[in-house]
C-alpha cells in the first residue's frame, strides 16, 4: 500500500523546498505561474490534500476566518431580508481581504455558549444581540478584536449601526402632520424572555434589545409632544420575526382597539404582515388605516410601504471592514449610517369619526 504524500516527499519529487510547496498553497505570489501549476500538478498526482489549516492555525495563531455572532437559528440569516443584507456586506468586506466567514448561530433561548468557544476565527462581528446575552459575554472574553452590529453599546467596543431613535422620531413627525393621534404599535422582541402580547410602559422602558427600545423611546417623545398620553397607546410584541407574527400581533391590537388610524411596525417584516391582516378585515390602506414599516427592504419596495430605509448591506461591509482595519485598539470606534424616510403609498391623514360611519 502506497503511503500518503507529504509535504517533505512531494518537495523531494519536485525536487524543490518545502518552503516552495507551502508557498504554492499559502503566498502564491511568491512563486511563478509556472513552478505553481507544477507543484499543484504534481500534488495531485500523488494525493497531497495540502497544508494541515489546523496545524498552520496552531503556528501562525490565524484562523483566516471572521466570526459572525448571529443570536437566532442559522435559517434566519438566510431567511430574514435585513439579515441577509447585512451578511451579504460582511461577506463582500471579508472578500476583499482574503478572510473567510464563520457563522456562529445560537438558539435565542438556550444559554450555551460551547460555540463561542469553539469558533476558530480571528475576531467577532455581533449581530444586534440583547445588552444581557450570554453570548456576547462569552464572545467579550476571547481575546480577539470584536465589532458590535446595531446592539448593544458596549463600553469600548467598536460599533456600527443607525440613529434609530432619531429615524423612527422623522416618521414619527409625518404621521403627526398627516393627523395621527390615535395609533398602535407592532414590535419585535424586547427581551431574551418570550412575549406575544401586550407591552407595559416598563418593560417598553427596560427592553434589553437596544434597537427596539430606542425605536419605542423615539415614537414615545414624537407622540407625548403633541399631547398623546404614551401610556395608553396599545403596542404589541412578538418574539418571531415573521410576516405571520406581524399579521397575528396587528390582529390583536386591531381586536382591542378597532379605531386606531395607524399601526407602526418597528420593521418591514411586521408591517408586511399588517397589511396582510388588514387586508383580510377588509380594510383599506391607506384609506381606512396607515401601516409604516423599518428597513427598507425589497419586499417593502413593492409593497409601497412608507418606511425608512435603512443600508443593511453598507452596515455588514463597514463592520467587517472595521474589524480588520489595522488600527490601534485602544481607541474604539463608532459609526453611524445615515437612513431614508420613504414617504411610499401606505399613509394618508385617518378618516374622520363621520366617515368611518358612514363609509366611502
Amino acid at each position: 500500500m502506497r503511503r500518503p504524500a507529504t509535504l517533505a516527499s512531494l518537495a523531494a519529487e519536485l525536487g524543490v523546498s518545502r518552503t516552495t510547496v507551502s508557498n504554492a498553497y499559502n503566498r502564491p505570489d511568491q512563486l511563478s505561474p509556472e513552478l505553481r501549476r507544477r507543484v499543484l500538478e504534481t500534488a495531485r498526482r500523488l494525493g497531497y490534500p495540502g497544508p494541515d489549516p489546523v496545524a498552520r492555525s496552531l503556528r501562525t495563531r490565524k484562523a483566516g476566518a471572521v466570526g459572525l455572532l448571529l443570536t437566532e437559528n442559522l435559517s434566519y440569516a438566510f431567511r430574514d431580508p435585513a439579515a441577509l443584507g447585512f451578511l451579504e456586506g460582511l461577506a463582500l468586506a471579508c472578500e476583499g481581504a482574503g478572510q473567510g466567514l464563520h457563522l456562529v448561530p445560537v438558539n435565542p433561548e438556550r444559554e450555551d455558549v460551547a460555540a463561542v468557544h469553539r469558533a476558530g476565527v480571528d475576531g467577532f462581528v455581533v449581530y444586534s444581540v440583547p445588552d444581557d446575552d450570554p453570548h456576547l459575554a462569552a464572545v467579550l472574553s476571547r481575546p480577539v478584536p470584536t465589532v458590535v452590529a446595531d446592539q448593544p453599546h458596549v463600553e469600548g467596543v467598536d460599533r456600527v449601526g443607525i440613529d434609530d431613535r432619531g429615524a423612527i422620531t422623522a416618521l414619527a413627525k409625518r404621521l403627526i402632520a398627516l393627523g395621527h393621534r390615535r395609533v398602535g404599535v407592532l414590535c419585535m422582541r424586547l427581551t431574551r424572555d418570550r412575549n406575544d402580547g401586550f407591552v407595559s410602559t416598563d418593560r417598553a422602558e427596560t427592553a434589553t434589545f437596544h434597537v427596539q427600545r430606542a425605536r419605542l423611546a423615539g415614537l414615545t417623545d414624537a407622540f407625548s409632544a403633541v399631547g398623546v398620553d404614551w401610556g395608553r397607546v396599545p403596542v404589541v410584541e412578538r418574539f418571531d420575526h415573521s410576516i405571520s407574527s406581524g399579521a397575528s400581533a396587528a390582529a390583536q391590537l386591531l381586536d382591542a382597539d378597532p379605531h386606531v388610524t395607524a399601526l407602526i411596525c418597528t420593521s418591514d417584516i411586521l408591517a408586511l404582515g399588517a397589511l396582510a391582516e388588514a387586508r383580510r378585515r377588509g380594510l383599506r390602506v391607506p384609506q381606512d388605516l396607515t401601516v409604516t414599516g423599518f428597513d427598507g427592504i425589497a419586499d417593502a419596495d413593492r409593497a409601497g410601504l412608507t418606511t425608512v430605509r435603512q443600508p443593511v448591506l453598507e452596515k455588514g461591509r463597514a463592520a467587517g471592514k472595521l474589524l480588520l482595519a489595522s488600527v490601534d485598539p485602544t481607541r474604539p470606534r463608532e459609526i453611524t449610517l445615515n437612513t431614508e424616510l420613504v414617504p411610499g403609498a401606505t399613509a394618508a391623514p385617518p378618516r374622520t369619526a363621520e366617515e368611518r360611519w358612514f363609509g366611502p
